[in-house]
């Protein structure tokens, strides 16, 4: 018996029309179809009288319903893995079943839809031409701020996904750590109360602050520019000198000459870089 398929079929961010012809014909056709959370995925599926076996592979479920996911595939049988949002396995389970199906030499055809980064990126008004997607930054503060200095001289524009729960927190980091740059904030992308936010960093917070905060978050914000760039690299000098046994002042006396810089900026950066 020859070995069935798996799709990897993307799902509507929001609104339920923007779903993919080619999609819901998939759909209908496979033999099975594997969602994150049935509930949520059955909303979808009413909604297009779409009626299918469902198996359900929620994270803490993934790693066993992987496996009853490949026996079926094994076993001659199409199978449709969807998330409740967006596409399976970016910023969403799902990377488990494709893996094991890689493993087991299953053949996997992606059907592409909508997702939210792109959405919002191309709304931006920021450059589109190179960017890193980064997805959800870590929960504590720490290490937030942390993979945010990682991220401080990337030239290239930088999108986020972010919770309800720590937007506030986390824009308060990278105004803290990437500085004050320009910002594109958007919630509820394709859905009812779509609303997007663009400015300076600081002005886009500020308003934030005063505005209800619910649903799910995209942030693009722009890319490091040539000044802040040369100030992480002058950092970098800086903790190097410190490292082989120079005073803080020294060391930013010899760097700031090194590269053109302020002084006082570049020794007022080393001391912030180190409280983070």
């Amino acid at each position: 018996m020859s070995k069935g398929r798996l799709y990897i079929v993307s799902t509507p961010i929001g609104n339920l029309e923007d779903i993919t012809l080619r999609a819901l014909d998939i759909l209908r056709k496979v033999d099975y179809i594997a969602c994150e959370d049935t509930e949520r995925s059955l909303k979808l599926l009413n909604y297009y009288e779409i009626k299918k076996p469902l198996i359900s592979y929620w994270s803490e479920k993934e790693k066993v319903r992987a496996e009853e996911i490949i026996q079926k595939i094994k076993s001659g049988h199409n199978v449709a893995l969807i998330t409740d949002a967006g596409t399976p396995g970016i910023s969403d389970p799902g990377a488990v079943v494709i893996s094991r199906a890689i493993e087991e030499d299953i053949e996997i055809i992606p059907i592409p839809g909508p997702t939210a980064l792109i959405a919002a990126l191309s709304i931006s008004g920021l450059n589109t031409e190179e960017f890193t997607f980064i997805g959800f930054l870590p929960v504590k503060q720490t290490q937030r701020r942390k993979k945010l200095l990682e991220l401080s001289s990337e030239r290239r524009t930088l999108v986020f996904y972010e919770a309800p729960h720590r937007i506030l927190q986390s824009l308060d980091d990278m105004l803290e750590v990437l500085g004050d740059r320009r910002i594109c904030v958007a919630r509820e992308l394709t859905k009812m109360f779509e609303e997007v936010q663009r400015g300076r960093l600081s002005e886009v917070l500020e308003r934030l602050e005063k505005s209800k905060i619910a649903g799910e978050y995209v942030i693009v914000i722009e890319g490091a520019l040539e000044k802040d760039r040369s100030i992480e690299e002058a950092l970098k000098e800086v903790r190097e000198l410190m490292k082989k046994g120079k005073g803080r002042k020294e060391a930013v006396k010899i760097v700031s000459e090194l590269y053109g810089l302020s002084k006082k900026e570049l020794y007022e950066e080393s001391l912030k870089k180190d409280e983070i």
